[in-house]
């Protein structure tokens, strides 16, 4: 007895497996998106701010903390960024900063620039980094000694300046 092999649904296949391969280099090649920020200045110029281009600037690497409006204390941990004034371009008197969720807080250039008070553009947390990081880049403020209470901060709630999942700065 004589056993016929198609050759059709063969050629079938191994059309398949090549366009399955292909795809998958390509994937592999484009690979996951660098997150990013965008910085819109005063005269409507948008930049798009990649984590690449973030981590080259100098890092700051301290542990902080917050005071919330209930004076409870929160965000202990060890933060690593951006000095955000470095990443900001001239000329400006107070930045609003927007997270994913809508949340926004108008800060100041004083704050912003205070040596005593260095404000960062945190992108790692206890050792987790965006991507991974699930709360993405992140506004800190890290003092020397790690901790920002609302009297010394001169605020009602020093922990509204954490943003969580920053995704734009708007300069005014």
């Amino acid at each position: 007895m004589r056993v016929r092999v198609e050759k059709w649904p063969l050629a079938v296949f191994l059309l398949v497996a090549i366009g399955m391969v292909g795809l998958l280099v390509v994937r592999w090649s484009v690979g996951p998106a660098d997150p990013s920020i965008e910085i819109a200045a005063a005269t409507g110029a948008v930049q798009t701010v990649t984590l690449s281009e973030v981590r080259g600037y100098p890092s700051v690497e301290r542990r902080g903390s917050y005071q919330n409006q209930f004076g409870n204390w929160g965000g202990d941990a060890l933060y690593v960024g951006a000095l955000l004034r470095d990443l900001l371009p001239e000329p400006y008197e107070r930045i609003e900063v927007v997270a994913s969720d809508g949340y926004r807080v108008w800060i100041d250039r004083t704050r912003i620039e205070d040596p005593d008070y260095p404000m960062v553009l945190a992108y790692c947390v206890d050792g987790r980094c965006v991507p991974d990081l699930e709360e993405g880049f992140r506004i800190a403020i890290l003092p020397e000694d790690g901790a920002v209470s609302n009297e010394e901060y001169g605020v009602e709630s020093a922990g509204s300046y954490w943003v969580r999942d920053v995704v734009r700065l708007q300069l005014e």
